[in-house]
């Protein structure tokens, strides 16, 4: 996939846009917008959606315009949308809400990891994933605060959501999140600045619980976790020492490359193409009309 940025000179400030999809008012995204800008590195620009809409997937608004205003954010220029994660992120590197297109764009930083199946489902991933297919560089992060919790504690858990999810944000989505990634975002806007930079993905990082005293980053593929309906858990059959959920019991920072095109999975890949040729055969067999 071609880039969609031009390329900038190595004396200048990268410009990245944010995102997310708990709101602009959410303390994640704050966190980071607040670490960026501390760095005097990149020029911060902020477009999030104006209410929290978290699981919304790749949804976009068709039938009706976006409204948009900008608000106060110390160091950055941001404005909250009307629309999902992928609206912003298409208007943030559309250069209709600002003079120039950014060089990286960062939807996060979610309350709650998003893995496996998960990210079909993030509002999060999403704002990535739409800034990538616009060509520009991009990076999902979430942040697993709810790690270490049985189902049944989770479960629990949700049936307070008013009370405790405030509580837990406030509490673990901190700055201690947003430094563990800067190594990870200067990289990437270095690689961009030297047009080194991959455009054949986007990438999905997922912080574990106790990010403070993380052991590192390792790069992962994306596994088929996921949390169903009654919260019954489908764990992957891939090797656990490649999957990104496994890697954050180990308190490991996972990033994981992805892309947009869905690819199944080789055995049934292979199936299907032994099993067409056979039931087209076996078609002609009874209805020569077909050949």
């Amino acid at each position: 996939m071609e880039s969609g940025i031009d390329s900038k000179s190595k004396g200048e400030k990268g410009t990245i846009l944010v995102t997310n999809d708990d709101g602009i008012q959410a303390p994640g995204l704050n966190a980071l917008v607040s670490v960026l800008v501390s760095t005097h590195r990149f020029n911060v620009l902020v477009c999030a959606p104006q209410l929290e809409m978290s699981a919304v997937s790749h949804s976009i608004t068709w039938r009706q315009p976006l409204r948009v205003e900008k608000v106060e954010m110390d160091g950055a220029t941001a404005f909250k949308a009307s629309g999902t994660p992928a609206d912003c992120a298409s208007l943030g590197v559309s250069s209709v809400l600002f003079p120039s297109v950014p060089d990286l764009v960062i939807s996060g930083i979610n309350q709650g990891s998003n893995c496996g199946y998960h990210t079909v489902y993030s509002g999060t991933t999403a704002g990535a994933r739409e800034a990538f297919l616009n060509g520009v560089p991009a990076i999902s992060i979430s942040y697993d605060c709810y790690g270490g919790l049985s189902f049944e504690e989770f479960e629990k858990m949700l049936s307070l959501i008013d009370i405790i999810v405030i509580v837990t944000i406030n509490k673990n989505i901190d700055s201690a999140a947003a430094k563990a990634c800067l190594p990870i975002i200067s990289g990437i806007i270095a690689e961009i600045k030297n047009n080194t930079y991959p455009q054949g993905c986007f990438l999905n990082m997922d912080l574990p619980k106790d990010v403070a005293n993380h052991k590192g980053y390792k790069v992962t593929k994306q596994g088929k976790s996921m949390m169903k309906i009654r919260w019954k858990q489908i764990t992957s059959h891939g090797q656990p020492s490649e999957i990104e959920h496994h890697h954050l019991f180990r308190r490991q920072i996972s990033i994981t490359p992805l892309g947009v095109l869905t690819h199944p999975d080789k055995d049934c890949k292979a199936y299907f193409e032994d099993w067409l040729p056979n039931l087209i055969q076996q078609h002609q067999s009874h209805n020569p009309l077909l050949d």
